[in-house]
């Protein structure tokens, strides 16, 4: 008998996506950066940046929470947390450009040393330490570095949600899929109790014969309707 397909599919558990944890260090790293470097009141600056770092750790929880029902709401808020990196992104150059800083170069030891680091602690309790006591030009180069490989990340994630999508549709083609199968289901249980009912092989004969006429039929009414012959 034919499987029913899932029209609710497994969704959130977003606390564990790697992705996830960098973004939350994106946020609360752009918070103590704020906090410790940009004026506390007067400057637009500051709830851009951290109005856009919380926007890509909420877009990834809720785009998570959504994928249940909806594999179309998940990709679309992917996207929107991935385009809130970059803006954050330019916000931190701009920082860096207007106290005469630069991004550290590919060749940069330091940047070198933030990626590595970057590839092996995804806990904001490690890096805090560390955003709470370097200047503003050490923190905003690292903080860059955790940007560019959580909207990696998430680049990976959009892929995957793509794909994802291809093959199980949104929530209405599952829907109608479950419906499909469904039906199919309760057919095969009708033919199989008219069958299983039969008391003689003779019998049983008749019955078989009996249901290929109501298939010939049914096939027939289709072909008319399709206008297929």
């Amino acid at each position: 008998m034919a499987d029913v397909p899932k029209i609710v599919l497994p969704h959130g558990g977003y606390r564990n996506l790697v992705a996830y944890k960098k973004s939350d260090i994106v946020y609360q790293g752009t918070v103590l950066f704020c906090r410790r470097f940009l004026p506390e009141f007067g400057d637009r600056t500051v709830d851009q940046m951290t109005q856009a770092a919380r926007s890509c750790k909420q877009n990834i929880a809720e785009g998570s929470a959504a994928s249940g029902t909806s594999k179309e709401t998940e990709l679309k808020l992917t996207n929107v947390a991935r385009a809130t990196l970059d803006e954050l992104l330019e916000d931190y150059f701009d920082y860096l450009k207007s106290h005469g800083e630069s991004e550290w170069t590919a060749s940069d030891e330091r940047k070198k040393k933030a990626r590595e680091l970057g590839k092996a602690h995804d806990d904001w309790e490690f890096w805090q330490p560390m955003m709470a006591s370097r200047p503003a030009e050490i923190v905003a180069n690292l903080m860059i570095v955790i940007i560019y490989q959580t909207r990696y990340l998430l680049d990976r994630m959009i892929v995957h949600l793509e794909e994802d999508f291809k093959k199980h549709g949104g929530i209405r083609e599952r829907m109608h899929a479950a419906r499909t199968a469904a039906r199919s289901e309760a057919w095969d249980k009708a033919i199989y109790s008219r069958l299983d009912g039969a008391s003689s092989e003779s019998e049983l004969a008749e019955r078989l014969a009996e249901i290929k006429r109501e298939a010939e039929r049914a096939a027939r009414s289709i072909r008319r309707r399709k206008r297929w012959q």
